[in-house]
């Protein structure tokens, strides 16, 4: 089996708690979405200012149904979900049986809130 080219836990956090290139970071972010590790590229794709990637990734998840990785993902991008966001969310969620996130994202669209 050959290594995972993605940092270490400690790695990682020494990478982001200190000043990182744009695209080395974008090099590490890329790395982790090959191992479908999505939520945890999100942190370097910030750090690599890649808004037209975490937006890819945000319109993925929303299509999906995952409340949580939308949350992530427009944290990333420093807003919060739309309401019409969180509608398509509930309502993909419920297509795709995960009740937990459907029940989720309805309530966030009923109060209107990200």
């Amino acid at each position: 089996m050959a290594k995972s080219v993605v940092p270490s836990p400690l790695e990682r956090r020494i990478l982001l708690e200190k000043q990182l290139d744009p695209a080395h970071a974008l090099r590490i972010a890329e790395a982790y979405l090959a191992e479908e590790r999505t939520v945890e590229a999100l942190a370097f794709l910030r750090r690599a200012d890649a808004g037209e990637r975490l937006g890819a990734i945000l319109a993925e998840a929303v299509a999906a149904g995952d409340a949580f990785l939308v949350r992530e993902a427009c944290s990333a991008l420093g807003r919060s979900p739309t309401s019409t966001e969180w509608q398509v969310v509930a309502e993909a969620a419920s297509t795709a049986g995960k009740l937990r996130y459907a029940e989720q994202a309805h309530r966030q669209h009923g109060r209107g809130e990200g």
